[in-house]
């Protein structure tokens, strides 16, 4: 059959909340122009993140109602442990609330002042753990992963001769960890391709430098190498997955994503004396080894949902949904990140808004053209999230000027999707209407989270 449907049951629903384009006008300059900080409720299709939004299987609920809440020494906890050792290989295993976390501690053992982390490119929580305890976070993307508009199989790989270079620059020494993000989600939700972990495993061997995986979209990242990648047609997701982790010294996963989990996170490696130290500062700041912050309910859950998530009938229905939305825009002429990342689609709103300049933050602008049209919730991935400010305060832009709109996991039906799509063109026929915005208010350090902006 060409059709490919859902391969799943409905068999708990969630009412959507309705509200008018002037309420929504309203709410948003309540929110200051940042949709992070409206209310929930007055969102109707809600694709600010994937993140602990997924729909939680049958099985991981009947899990919750099984989970050991035990202080120390929790059956869940071993079935969590043993899950992610059969997955990754890995033997030492530290859960943490969430991906965050599990940053935080890393980094805070590894980083410091003169320390260099570098990537195939960091989200916005890690590059600000890294930044928080002293070090740098440095990216080097592949040269296709900069145009959005210019299709390639593996955009989220890691520019291996620039990594090279860097550290013959900067010293090994300086630099104590690689991390390499599956898909990258800064980036447009790209895949990285097997070949490019091996390719930076070797020179991670060849200086002696840990290789570490931001796995929190492992599974779709490795459904892409069966689809694109020479010699992986015939592998098993789980198969691909287990030949990515052994490459690995280390990884660090937000449960939130290809987890399925509502909240959860951990750590995993090899070295013994980092595992030690890793675990030291959970105790302080997360809780007992054996639950690192978490219920043991949400332990099982994040056990089964790792499971389940490399069912490749579910992994055809996901990414074929980011496709599916990505050709009705491409079709009517909306600039988009293309091919179709993992679990996004990601507009390019540089492209889309060429009349708003970069240091007006056209991304935020059209995030709220996108909520005051249709009430759909998306978030920014550009000079707001990633910009920084010069000597004189200037804006110095971020590479790209994009919106993610992610797709909750099991959440939303193609009804839903062909709406997205529709009030997507409908801004996209009254972008010329669309003002820049300046920002009033800022944080410190992740201010996309808090800024309050007013338009221009």
């Amino acid at each position: 059959m060409k059709t490919i449907i859902e391969p799943f049951r409905i068999k708990s629903v969630e009412p959507l909340l309705f509200t008018t384009k002037e309420q929504r006008k309203e709410l948003l300059q309540k929110a200051f122009y940042n949709p992070f900080l409206l209310h929930a409720d007055d969102v109707m299709i809600d694709l600010l993140t994937d993140s602990g939004t997924s729909a939680m299987s049958s099985a991981q609920w009947a899990g919750i109602m099984l989970g050991d809440e035990s202080y120390a020494g929790s059956k869940s906890f071993y079935h969590f442990e043993s899950t992610i050792q059969q997955l990754t290989g890995m033997p030492l295993v530290i859960p943490t609330h969430q991906g965050r976390a599990s940053e935080k501690i890393l980094f805070s053992i590894v980083g410091g002042k003169g320390k260099y982390i570098v990537s195939n490119t960091l989200f916005d929580t890690t590059r600000a753990n890294i930044e928080y305890s002293g070090a740098e976070g440095v990216d080097f993307l592949c040269e296709e992963g900069k145009h959005p508009s210019i299709p390639a199989p593996f955009k989220g790989n890691m520019d291996v001769e620039a990594f090279e270079k860097f550290i013959q620059e900067k010293g090994a020494a300086n630099i104590p960890l690689c991390m390499v993000t599956v898909t990258n989600n800064s980036g447009g939700g790209q895949p990285v391709s097997m070949a490019n972990i091996k390719a930076v495993k070797a020179v991670c061997s060849k200086y002696s430098i840990p290789l570490f995986i931001d796995a929190c979209r492992f599974a779709e990242n490795c459904y892409f190498i069966k689809l694109r990648e020479e010699g992986y047609s015939d592998k098993s997701v789980e198969s691909i997955a287990h030949e990515l982790f052994s490459y690995a010294d280390g990884c660090t996963m937000s449960a939130k994503k290809d987890a399925f989990a509502n909240i959860g996170g951990f750590l995993a490696m090899y070295n013994v004396e980092l595992a030690k130290q890793c675990r030291n500062l959970l105790v302080i700041t997360e809780g007992f080894p054996t639950y690192g912050g978490l219920a043991g309910r949400d332990l099982e859950a994040i056990a089964i949902g790792l499971n389940e998530v490399m069912d490749e009938h579910y992994l055809q229905y996901r990414i074929r949904s980011i496709e599916y939305l990505t050709e009705k825009l491409v079709a009517a002429g909306v600039p988009v990140m293309q091919p179709a990342g993992g679990h996004a689609v990601y507009l390019d709103a540089k492209a889309f808004l060429p009349h708003v300049p970069v240091d007006q933050y056209p991304g935020q602008a059209l995030i709220g053209a996108l909520y005051v049209e249709g009430g759909i919730r998306s978030v920014e991935i550009g000079s707001l999230m990633f910009g920084k400010y010069d000597a004189d305060g200037k804006l110095i832009p971020a590479m790209m000027e994009l919106v993610r709109l992610a797709i909750p996991r099991r959440v939303y039906t193609q009804s839903h999707i062909d709406y997205v799509a529709e009030v997507i063109l409908e801004v996209f026929e009254k972008r010329n209407q669309i003002r820049g915005l300046e920002i009033v208010e800022e944080a410190p350090a992740l201010r996309h989270f808090t800024a309050k902006l007013k338009p221009l």
